[in-house]
């Protein structure tokens, strides 16, 4: 009866709002079939102009024409030279679930102009599905280059036109947040400076609470996994996609107790569970002897709190109050206490103020308090660093020598602060067998025809040194495919004098068929078979490509024969103005 009062407009919007369940939680798909794991990703995830040009397409009767479009970007994100290609996954999901409902086509209806091709252009809707298009695509998780298509869909113009809008929201966003995450990660491991420094650090995803909405949250939490990330503060995500989840208190806990009257039971079951001690007189016993006796009670109380509900995973926030004066000295008497009992602690986090130089005074409170007690593993407990970091941040920290073991990083890895959008776009290259190409004034925006396969080539090193697109065009077969062994000249895509030649010793095919028709070609990668695959590569490619400051711009080219034949067809579609 509530909902029935609502008006009718309303009523729509809170039933697709109820559509809006995750995977786990809806109705199972048909059999052999997936749904994307937002359901909110269906047809009508879209811009209305690709709807409208489908049914002027349907009304003109070329509807049906094949299409190849390309989905690429042009630059790299963060001032970097690379990306991390991420999304495949649900762009497959959302093909094999494609199709409107009956909701759907009344609603596209009710917007299309009164004609007597409305009705069969719903109908044509009404049955349509991706069972006539092939997907080829780049692995996910591999490190891509601008131009180089990440996706290329071959079908029916208006079935590839209606797919655009969504299949970029489904590669942007993932793309961006995994190259950001690989980013951070490797700047707080210290690539960058010498090698004998660096040390083996965890970055952990805190960013749910500053995402962009929900799903903003659920796709940063899993792409920055994707992307090196060693767990996330996501709860929802942890449940969904199997991710570590990770978080300790926040400062309310802190400061909601004053006393040891707000702690009723102040006992603890010792580890091996043969006796419950008084846990908080072992607490004061330990401050005692260490000589803490001037820090703050409440804070002291609101640790041993937490200690007795997580004993075995005790790890405290210490800058309510004052840091070293007080926050980590309860923390240390807690941890002698436990330690009395079987347990130990596990470290502290810094939430404020000069982490470089605080974190190297931590450490040292923890190097004096393991002498001090004998406990020689209190000297290599976890300082854990949040407040607002960045990929800069964690560059200057290296510089500054810091004592930082693992960082929570949330608003600028989320939300991709630096840059907001990766700015992938869709372009027609081929229609009707007949290559297609867009001009424009900026060199960067021009397109490149045709139906084009990417190879990957390596030196006698290993190293990937370039990644060459070809024409693959049965109507030019002067076309040359590189081989291992054998010499190729390859071009730059707008400078024409910049040609080299090479010899690869590798020669890898990076587009590969995964939709076929209706059918998923290959199987899914688990999430963690991609972060692997993600940091290899990482690991494989030349230093001087992902430095901070001023990397190395990674080879992108062109066949000779690719290279004529654009500038052919550019000539050709140029409009030359007369002057008189």
């Amino acid at each position: 009866a509530t909902t029935m009062s609502h008006p009718p407009k309303r009523r729509r919007e809170m039933q697709r709002i109820n559509t809006a369940v995750y995977e786990q939680k809806s109705e199972s798909p048909a059999p052999g079939r997936s749904k994307p794991t937002n359901s909110l990703v269906t047809p009508m995830l879209t811009d209305w102009y690709q709807i409208s040009m489908a049914y002027a397409y349907f009304v003109n009767g070329t509807h049906q024409q094949p299409a190849v479009f390309d989905l690429f970007f042009r630059k790299n994100p963060f001032h970097g030279e690379f990306t991390i290609f991420a999304g495949l996954e649900e762009v497959i999901r959302y093909l094999d679930d494609f199709n409107f409902t009956e909701q759907d086509l009344s609603y596209i209806r009710s917007k299309l102009p009164l004609s007597s091709k409305v009705d069969e252009f719903c109908n044509y809707l009404k049955t349509l599905d991706c069972k006539q298009i092939q997907v080829y695509a780049i692995k996910e998780g591999t490190i891509v280059f601008p131009r180089v298509p990440l996706l290329r869909v071959e079908g029916p113009i208006a079935i590839c036109q209606l797919l655009e809008t969504t299949l970029l929201t489904l590669v942007n966003f993932p793309s961006l947040v995994a190259t950001n995450a690989a980013r951070h990660v490797r700047a707080a491991q210290g690539y960058g400076i010498d090698v004998q420094k660096r040390r083996k650090k965890i970055v952990l995803e805190f960013g749910l609470r500053r995402a962009q909405g929900p799903d903003g949250g659920m796709s940063a939490s899993r792409y920055a996994y994707m992307g090196g990330c060693s767990g996330t503060s996501n709860v929802l995500a942890g449940l969904l996609f199997d991710l570590e989840v990770k978080g300790t208190m926040a400062h309310s806990y802190v400061t909601s107790f004053s006393s040891e009257s707000d702690m009723p039971d102040k006992t603890l079951v010792s580890a091996d569970g043969s006796l419950t001690v008084a846990f908080w007189d072992e607490v004061m016993k330990a401050r005692e002897q260490l000589g803490y006796t001037k820090t703050n009670l409440g804070e002291l109380v609101a640790f041993t709190s937490y200690a007795r509900a997580f004993p075995s995973n005790f790890l405290a926030l210490v800058d309510t109050y004052d840091t070293c004066d007080s926050g980590v000295l309860n923390f240390l008497s807690v941890c002698v206490a436990l330690d009395k009992i079987g347990y130990k602690g596990v470290g502290i986090r810094l939430d404020s103020g000069d982490l470089a130089f605080l974190s190297k005074l931590v450490r040292k409170q923890f190097q004096k308090a393991a002498q001090q007690t004998g406990l020689s593993y209190l000297a290599d407990l976890v300082i854990v660093a949040s407040n607002d970091l960045n990929e800069a941040t964690l560059h200057s920290l290296n510089e500054q020598g810091h004592e930082i073991d693992a960082f929570g990083i949330g608003t600028n890895l989320v939300t991709c602060e630096a840059q907001p959008a990766l700015g992938c776009v869709y372009k027609l290259v081929e229609m009707n067998g007949a290559a297609c190409i867009k001009l424009s004034q900026d060199p960067v925006k021009i397109t490149l025809p045709g139906k084009k396969d990417v190879y990957r080539l390596y030196s006698k090193s290993g190293e990937a040194v370039v990644d060459l697109m070809v024409l693959n065009d049965p109507k030019v077969p002067q076309e040359v495919l590189p081989k291992a062994g054998t010499r190729i000249t390859v071009c730059h895509p707008s400078e024409v004098h910049k040609r080299v030649h090479v010899i690869p010793s590798k020669v890898e095919p990076l587009l590969e068929l995964v939709w076929d028709m209706g059918e998923k070609v290959q199987h899914f990668s688990s999430l963690d078979e991609t972060r692997d695959f993600v940091n290899w590569q990482l690991d494989k490619l030349r230093p001087d490509y992902t430095r901070y400051l001023n990397p190395t711009p990674y080879k992108v080219s062109l066949t000779e024969c690719l290279l004529n034949f654009v500038n052919d067809l550019r000539k050709k579609n140029t409009v030359v103005s007369e002057i008189s």
